[in-house]
């Protein structure tokens, strides 16, 4: 019974296998129906991602891939004649507990600085035109983006390293040669050509787009779409909202 509460108490935050003196683990991301669950093993009728976990590490990933308080129970079953475990109660399974954790945020992912507030077409009007212009944007997207980001501060810097009116990672700026990233020439320049691939990428799509700007492609990739992080949800409707503002103000 001591063995399956620290079991259960870890399993919490990700549903391990039964506790053995190991270092690393396997876990299954599950979904089904659009709900994700943990478990110790690939659950039936669920699609399942298998995840290698370090159990030494210092930072614990966030496998719900969801940020905020989650509630919901621990359940043990058989399964192919083993004891497994899981956050989804399947056929067959007995509730071991319930459970109230806050997983970690994803460490790349943030709101943005700036709000929402009026369309600001004063700020950089001739350096967003031309940078729509040359990537062959909409001048009103790309303005939409980096109010969302900046709120047009050219010395931005967010807790998370993001740089410059775009809100450039340090190696997204690399990609794109930027030398000065709190230059609002150099800025703006970047992350236009910046949204142009992203925008090929997702043929035209204006919330994958945002959302990759937010959260990266592999995270886009990762779930199908618009990742299930607060940050990013959030940031994905103040871009929509910001540009309908800017398409109706240009």
């Amino acid at each position: 019974m001591l063995r399956t509460l620290r079991f259960a108490a870890i399993a919490v935050t990700l549903v391990c296998a039964p506790w053995h003196s190991i270092s690393a683990r396997t876990v299954y991301r599950c979904v089904h129906n659009g709900s994700v669950s943990l478990a110790s093993a690939p659950e039936p009728g669920s699609r399942c991602e298998a995840r290698k976990l370090d159990d030494k590490a210092a930072i614990v990933p966030n496998l719900w891939g969801i940020n905020g308080v989650q509630k919901g129970a621990l359940y043990q079953r058989l399964q192919d004649g083993r004891l497994v475990y899981s956050t989804r109660e399947l056929p067959g399974s007995t509730r071991v507990l319930a459970f109230t954790v806050k997983p970690p945020h994803d460490s790349t992912v943030h709101s943005g600085l700036g709000q929402i507030g009026r369309a600001r077409v004063d700020q950089y009007p001739q350096l967003f035109s031309a940078a729509a212009r040359v990537n062959q944007l909409d001048d009103a997207f790309l303005r939409a983006i980096a109010h969302a980001e900046s709120g047009f501060a050219a010395d931005a810097l967010s807790p998370k390293g993001a740089q410059g009116i775009m809100q450039l990672m340090p190696e997204t700026a690399q990609q794109y040669a930027v030398k000065d990233p709190y230059s609002a020439a150099e800025s703006i320049a970047a992350g236009a050509r910046h949204l142009r691939s992203l925008l090929r990428l997702y043929k035209g799509d204006r919330t994958l787009t945002a959302a990759a700007y937010n959260a990266g492609q592999g995270a886009v990739a990762r779930y199908g779409g618009v990742p299930p992080y607060a940050e990013t949800q959030q940031y994905v409707a103040k871009v929509e909202a910001l540009y309908a503002l800017y398409a109706a103000a240009l």
